[in-house]
């Protein structure tokens, strides 16, 4: 049965005492994490949570973060991660709008007082508790009967909701059933061939569906040991992929710009490394060249998803790393693409279909239907072209969301943000390219304060992958008779 549970069961039967992770000098093996799991879900329940219910984990990677998040299954409810970075505000708006019961807190992290931050931000109305991760276990108790609670989660139950913000700045959540978490996860473990003997470094945020279904689910599916990494270091990053002879270390492009540049790479053995993934930006082809070449990695693929989606298409062991880098390779088993115009070579709307589009969006039927039309299309708003072969390549973007590190930047949101500054009267957030991030924020503000000003004031508020690199002051923004910003005019200017 396809449930996060029934997996996280088979693969401590499989594996039994092979690692699953590896954190430090903490081990885990595939039964000690069932049995983590077990306990854990077991004291949610002596505190009250019941199947159905939601539970949000704001924290960066760690074991932890995986016994808790699949102990929220175990028990029979719903996760709901949130953004590591996020400010309380950020974080307070999710949790109250998903319902969540449970909050689970890594707090102190980055030397922030998180759990103070959610509790002045809002009255969370809906929580009944908050948890420090720190402390995760003392939440334990005896299994009792929790093996009957997760045998009653079905493959049509919602496993997760994973937050996207939208054009008009609203967080909208994805909804996924359990069968489409575990599903899209053994796909990609499939395509990239990822098996038991596999030693897999998870930089992706487990917050983000790369992190967490292409990693803690895709690990239990196919039995490899993941080495979960709180922050990005990239010298702890390449020191640990030697001792541990890491295998598989997907990411995105900034990882491997990041290791390629790094003045001390020569000393340190990376040869271990078979298999890249990479995505969410424009990857520019002597970066895959260099990867095989210097990186001497065998398999570097790209792949196209989204929140909505997880994984739509991916690239191939074998293609060529001019097609590698230029598409986002074909269609997945299970998922379909189109383009929505006469001629797909000439380009159009990407529309995706399959058995991992979500549900919808939690609480928004109204988005839901605009988002997915009548004959199961997701239309994603990028404009994308196929070649002969199905190859997807990416040529622009409906939207004005751009991609910073890795990270979906929406500037709607951003601009939502600056406006609530004293002195500001109009405001607009463009991407603009970065040789390490891929894109990063820039804002034209009509106003008063100074540069300095606005990017503190928006430190305040905002994660901070989203606040703006670069802010210039301009006399007024650039409109058409409609009023609406004419932004590519602000493209232009950079």
């Amino acid at each position: 049965m396809d449930t996060i549970p029934a997996v996280l069961r088979r693969a401590a039967d499989q594996y039994g005492e092979k690692p699953a992770y590896v954190d430090g000098d903490r081990i885990v093996s595939f039964s000690g994490l069932l049995d983590l799991v077990r306990r854990t879900a077991a004291g949610y329940r002596g505190r009250g949570f019941v199947p159905g219910e939601r539970a949000a984990i704001w924290a960066p990677n760690s074991i932890d973060w995986v016994v808790a998040a699949l102990a929220v299954s175990h028990a029979g409810g719903t996760l709901v991660p949130l953004n590591s970075r996020y400010t309380g505000h950020e974080a307070a708006d999710i949790v109250e709008r998903s319902g969540a019961t449970l909050v689970i807190v890594a707090d102190g992290f980055l030397g922030r007082d998180q759990i103070g931050e959610l509790r002045s931000a809002s009255d969370l109305t809906a929580v009944r508790e908050i948890i420090d991760i720190a402390e995760l276990a003392t939440v334990s108790a005896e299994p009792g009967d929790i093996e009957t609670v997760a045998d009653a989660v079905t493959p049509d139950d919602v496993a997760d909701i994973l937050f996207t913000s939208g054009t008009t700045g609203q967080p909208k959540g994805a909804m996924s059933a359990h069968r489409q978490t575990v599903g899209v996860a053994r796909a990609w473990g499939v395509l990239g061939g990822v098996t038991a003997d596999d030693r897999y470094l998870v930089v992706n945020p487990f917050f983000h569906s790369f992190g967490y279904k292409v990693g803690i689910i895709t690990g239990l599916t196919t039995g490899a040991t993941l080495y979960p990494l709180a922050t990005f270091d990239l010298d702890r990053t390449m020191a640990l992929i030697e001792s541990a002879r890491i295998t598989v270390l997907p990411g995105a492009p900034a990882i491997y710009q990041s290791i390629l540049a790094a003045p001390n790479r020569a000393e340190h053995d990376l040869s271990s490394l078979r298999l890249a993934v990479t995505g969410a930006a424009v990857v520019p082809v002597v970066l895959i060249e260099r990867m095989r070449a210097e990186l001497d990695i065998d398999t570097v693929v790209t792949a196209f998803g989204m929140t909505e989606a997880v994984v739509v298409t991916m690239a191939r062991d074998g293609d060529p790393a001019e097609l590698v880098a230029t598409t986002c390779g074909r269609a997945i088993p299970g998922m379909e693409t189109r383009i929505a115009a006469d001629d797909p070579a000439q380009g159009g709307e990407l529309l995706v279909r399959g058995d991992f589009v979500m549900l919808g969006y939690l609480d928004d039927p109204a988005a839901t239907a605009e988002a997915i039309d009548a004959e199961g299309w997701l239309h994603t708003g990028d404009i994308g072209v196929l070649d002969e072969q199905g190859n997807l390549r990416i040529t622009d973007r409906i939207k004005d969301m751009y991609i910073s590190g890795g990270f979906n930047v929406y500037p709607a949101e951003v601009e939502q943000a600056l406006m609530r500054m004293d002195g500001i009267t109009d405001v607009a957030v463009i991407g603009v390219p970065d040789e390490r991030m891929g894109e990063v924020g820039k804002a034209y503000v009509v106003g008063t304060p100074a540069p300095e000003e606005v990017v503190a004031f928006a430190k305040e508020r905002l994660a901070n992958f989203k606040v703006p690199r670069f802010v210039e002051q301009i006399d007024a923004l650039p409109r058409n008779l409609g009023g609406k910003v004419l932004k590519n005019e602000l493209r232009n200017r950079n």
